[in-house]
């Protein structure tokens, strides 16, 4: 008898955590619908008012059929913006990618999607107390010396919360969201419909499954801060000094999969500097995101895969902080070596060596039979900036060319057709375009091939901030 009685207890246990376990898997199924009608209902929405829209085209003149086109971008950049601006995790990360580069768009539609680089609602103070308390052990008010419950940011995975350390060190503790991991997987499914979205509203031949791809294989580096944490301090270190780039360092003691501290970084906002930068200094930052965007590609072979405005601080002096190493791409040996006889070809105007550059590196099948001359007007679009002696990037520029570059049914249409970028080259694909469109905001104007024959080639600097940069690095240990 008092071994049944010790088993009945025991027996009620192990089916209220079997209750437990079904109760807390119907919750995630209900949650994982919630968030898939939420897309599929948008997707379904735009869809049908893009029918509408196309068929109220057919009768109308070419200036009333731009309207209609003009109106229905409009909508439907804010109905993205309202369904997705709530919805944490990668569906969230999937429109912030699209949004800084839609350069095509009407101003209101980039101003309704520029609400995506915004902060979202954070968490209740007590989930992100409770993810720290799982993560490093003890009550944040334990680990550190002053907690700021509030989170001075919010993004798509995390949220930042402001600290001080034991020693006296203001940081920044970054926090991800408790159940963000299992919305993401159910997120990679939708992104599929989203992107298709983006695709019949201005980006007529967006790689929608290539985009997805490289959503569903990075996301996962994503959620493990501990990656971004070695990132972030081989950055740190690299750039340790650096007369106009920083990076601030991580506490490890304070880090773990789910929590990233690192050292609090005070500067204006991308939106603030824009609001109040004068010419020069609007020039003057415009060189020093080139400059570690190129420095990173091609003198250390790492390099940030995610230029967008929220990753970056403004200081007085010129120089830029640079956040968030989330996302970063490590060349294998051979990948930069192999692009090199391409761009070389592009930026000599050598239409038939760019050919023979794109057969050998796989872009082109060698029966391809397209003539060179149109090949070659294609690739270069995103590369006449360093084609011509000087150049003034504008928004308009960005959002033609990259409307030439994917529109499908263009004169480029065969090339698009024929043209395959291998997944290793996406990021770097995208880190050109965002640098652009960054540029493009700022009206950034340069000799901007001498800038990259600097990093590609040697070429001694022509500015300022070359001349700076040179002297910095001849200060450098070897293989630094």
């Amino acid at each position: 008898m008092g071994r049944l009685s010790r088993g009945i207890p025991l027996a009620g246990a192990v089916a209220g955590l079997a209750a437990g376990a079904a109760a807390l898997a119907d919750e995630q199924r209900r949650e994982r619908l919630r968030r898939s009608s939420r897309v599929w209902f948008l997707t379904a929405r735009r869809t049908l008012h893009y029918g509408l829209v196309r068929l109220r085209g057919r009768r109308a003149s070419e200036e009333e059929r731009a309207r209609l086109e003009a109106q229905f971008a409009i909508r439907t950049a804010e109905d993205v913006a309202r369904e997705l601006g709530n919805m944490k995790g990668a569906i969230m990360k999937a429109g912030q990618m699209v949004s800084f580069v839609a350069e095509g768009l009407p101003a209101e539609a980039q101003a309704a999607l520029a609400t995506l680089q915004a902060d979202v609602p954070p968490m209740a103070p007590s989930l992100a107390e409770g993810v720290v308390r799982a993560e490093l052990g003890d009550e944040p008010d334990r680990l550190f010396l002053d907690w700021s419950p509030e989170p001075v940011a919010a993004a798509s995975i995390g949220q930042v919360h402001r600290a001080v350390l034991p020693d006296g060190r203001l940081v920044a503790v970054k926090v991800q969201y408790p159940g963000v991991d299992r919305a993401i997987r159910s997120d990679l499914d939708n992104a599929e419909l989203l992107y298709g979205l983006f695709s019949s509203l201005a980006l007529k031949n967006l790689d929608v499954q290539g985009i997805v791809d490289e959503l569903r294989e990075r996301m996962a580096d994503e959620l493990d801060y501990r990656i971004e944490a070695r990132c972030q301090q081989e950055f740190a270190d690299r750039y340790r000094g650096h007369p106009f780039i920083r990076i601030p360092d991580v506490v490890p003691e304070r880090s773990a999969r789910r929590v990233l501290t690192s050292e609090w970084v005070e500067g204006m906002s991308w939106a603030e500097f824009s609001e109040t930068a004068t010419w020069e200094a609007r020039q003057k930052a415009a060189e020093v995101l080139f400059r570690f965007a190129q420095g990173s590609v091609h003198r250390h072979g790492v390099f940030n895969g995610d230029p967008h405005p929220g990753n970056y601080r403004f200081h007085p002096d010129g120089s830029i902080t640079f956040l968030d190493f989330g996302l970063v791409k490590r060349w294998t040996p051979g990948e930069l070596e192999t692009l090199s006889p391409i761009l070389d070809a592009i930026l000599d105007r050598d239409p038939k060596r760019t050919v023979v550059a794109l057969v050998d590196a796989g872009f082109l099948a060698p029966d391809h039979g397209l003539d060179p001359d149109l090949v070659w007007e294609y690739v270069s679009g995103p590369y006449v900036p360093y084609i011509e002696t000087e150049f003034t990037f504008t928004r308009e520029w960005v959002g033609e060319t990259l409307g030439r570059t994917v529109n499908i049914n263009g004169p480029y249409a065969e090339v698009i057709r024929a043209l395959n970028l291998p997944a290793s080259y996406v990021l770097l694909d995208r880190v050109v375009w965002g640098v652009s469109a960054l540029l493009g905001r700022l009206e950034a104007s340069g000799r901007w091939g001498d800038l990259l024959a600097e990093y590609r080639k040697g070429a001694p600097p022509t500015t300022e901030l070359g001349r700076v940069e040179a002297a910095w690095r001849a200060r450098q240990p070897a293989g630094v």
